[in-house]
């Protein structure tokens, strides 16, 4: 509760509201006994009153009175409570998704995406459906408890002493055994958690397992997952229900002492029949929060795990953020400098060690040589979604980890290996790299520029066909191409690549590497790719070796010298003339 406070903000006065509804219910529910209190003290003892008929009429009629302003006041009560839980739990949800997109790539490397999406979605919804659903019946409970003992106080306080004698010993049996639901249900948090990652897995590679036929294993390791949740959650039900069972106990001895003291005290003439009535009827409701308690410890400590797991996510921090004093980045015209650069992922050996590397302005170099040597790296340094262990990366002169991320990241364009797509129309998805509102004759200038345009047009709903999931509905080229476009639309200064055209047919890779020519005109570019076919066409060519700028100069030149680059061509040319003869 602490932590939901902030978000409270602005809910005050129907929150106020809210819980003078259910005071105000309360009070209704304190009332109930009394109407039968009065027929039984005034109508059922040996000298009754004159007007029967009326003394009953009224008492029947305050009932119902009552009993329908209690039920106005509860809905209303649980109304407002809705609401603003709903309100609240919304604002949560915005925030939390607006983290983790926030969280580092270091943070995302070692999550499950099934997990976090859970923490989204189920576990802020397991809080919104437990506020309504539990939370407020106990809180309504513990507000009629103490009015009861109030009031069960001022009619015999002797009698009233022997109904409670039990609460606090229910109490801290409930104490010890909710802890150990709570346990349960945590551990049972966590397996769904695992369970939600691993079928989020395995759905994102279906055609991978069911090519590989291993349909059987990946069920095993889901049952395995599954059963180990079913355990727990047995276990915490087992608790609860025991619980449950040890207040029904507790509440049969209760009314028992109160029967026998209570018609002694009525034989006496300290109490009245009706009081006593009273007395019972309070009792009855005094051991309901605790029941209720016992009846929803379970949820109540898995809407905790749920919490605990969101606000665990909430309070991870971003490695990569804005320093202090970061400020936004002036226009780039796009000359990137690396200034004895080191970078080492965690746990592993040098990635870079020491590169310095100048690239001027409106340069287009490819960055090639062989996997695992830092040639994306100096993609994900130049996006700042990692920091150098050692050295700078700079932009026009400016060291970027002085500016703020936003204003860094806006003046990139990014074309990624696997292109990101939404379930949303084709114009949405191409407009969504612009940042900003755009004109549908944008969009058709950027798919015309990226080579799209002709088969967007072909499609029977054009521009308005919805992307599957995964562009599922698209050949990769064209999912590349549609990425390309989104980036020319971009009308960023720098253009980053990441092997754009791996695992394109001919065709498709001839159509990209043409839109790759008209988006990086005039703009720096940086292509990371092993097509070294691709790569001749850029400006410039370096080979990355050890961490370190091993070749640098046009195609033209590291073929005369005939070293690495060289002989890496030759190797894939080859590679090429084998293709064609056998294709």
């Amino acid at each position: 509760m602490r932590r939901f406070r902030p978000y409270l903000r602005g809910e005050g006065l129907i929150l106020t509201g809210g819980m003078t509804a259910l005071i105000a219910a309360t009070i209704m529910k304190l009332l109930e006994p009394w109407p039968l209190k009065f027929v039984v003290d005034s109508v059922l003892r040996v000298e009754q009153p004159t007007d029967v008929a009326t003394v009953i009429g009224l008492c029947a009629g305050a009932l119902i009175a009552i009993t329908a302003l209690r039920a106005v006041f509860q809905f209303l009560a649980t109304t407002v409570f809705s609401m603003v839980g709903g309100r609240v739990l919304t604002r949560v949800r915005s925030d939390l998704f607006a983290h983790v997109q926030r969280l580092s790539a270091d943070f995302h490397e070692k999550s499950r995406a099934g997990d976090i999406t859970l923490r989204l979605v189920g576990d802020v919804g397991m809080l919104k459906d437990t506020a309504v659903t539990a939370t407020l019946p106990l809180l309504g409970n513990v507000l009629v408890l103490t009015g009861m003992i109030g009031i069960m106080l001022w009619l015999d306080w002797r009698l009233a002493l022997v109904a409670l004698v039990p609460l606090p010993l229910l109490w801290l049996a409930t104490r010890r055994v909710t802890t150990r639901i709570g346990q349960a249900s945590r551990a049972q948090r966590k397996r769904e958690g695992a369970i939600a990652a691993t079928a989020g897995e395995a759905l994102a590679g279906m055609r991978a397992i069911q090519a590989l036929g291993l349909e059987g294993a990946v069920s095993r390791m889901f049952r395995g997952a599954n059963d180990r949740s079913l355990t727990d959650g047995i276990r915490a039900a087992r608790l609860s229900a025991a619980l449950e069972r040890m207040v029904d106990a507790m509440v049969g001895i209760a009314t028992a002492a109160i029967l026998w003291f209570g018609a002694h005290a009525v034989i006496s003439g300290r109490l009245t029949p009706g009081e006593l009535l009273v007395f019972l009827t309070y009792l009855k409701n005094t051991f309901r929060p605790v029941r209720e308690y016992a009846k929803y410890s379970g949820r109540l400590a898995k809407a905790a795990a749920a919490g605990d797991r969101v606000f665990d996510l909430l309070d991870q921090v971003p490695t990569i953020r804005d320093r202090p004093g970061a400020t936004e980045a002036p226009a780039f015209r796009g000359q990137i400098t690396f200034h004895d650069v080191h970078f080492a992922y965690d746990g592993g050996g040098a990635v870079l060690a020491g590169l310095d590397l100048t690239i001027p302005a409106g340069q287009r170099v490819a960055v090639t040589g062989p996997s695992g040597i830092g040639k994306s790296t100096l993609l994900t340094l130049l996006l700042r979604l990692r920091d150098p262990s050692g050295g700078r990366v700079v932009i026009d002169g400016t060291d970027i980890a002085s500016v703020t991320l936003a204003s860094l990241r806006r003046q990139i364009s990014f074309v990624a290996q696997e292109p990101l797509l939404f379930s949303a129309p084709i114009a949405e998805n191409i407009a969504l790299g612009a940042g900003r509102d755009v004109t549908r004759a944008e969009i058709e200038d950027a798919a015309r520029l990226a080579d799209a345009h002709d088969f967007i047009a072909a499609l029977p709903m054009g521009y308005d066909t919805v992307v599957a999931e995964r562009g599922a509905n698209f050949s990769a080229g064209q999912r590349q191409r549609l990425a390309i476009a989104r980036a020319a639309l971009r009308h960023a200064p720098l253009l980053m690549m990441d092997e754009p055209t791996a695992g394109l047919d001919s065709a498709s890779e001839e159509a990209v590497a043409r839109a790759i020519d008209a988006l990086s005109a005039d703009r720096t570019t940086l292509l990371v790719t092993h097509n070294l076919a691709l790569a001749a066409r850029m400006d410039r060519i370096i080979v990355l070796h050890d961490g370190r700028l091993a070749e640098d100069g046009s195609h033209a030149a590291l073929l005369a010298k005939g070293g690495r680059y060289a002989a890496l061509w030759r190797l894939q040319q080859g590679g090429r003339v084998r293709d064609a003869a056998t294709g």
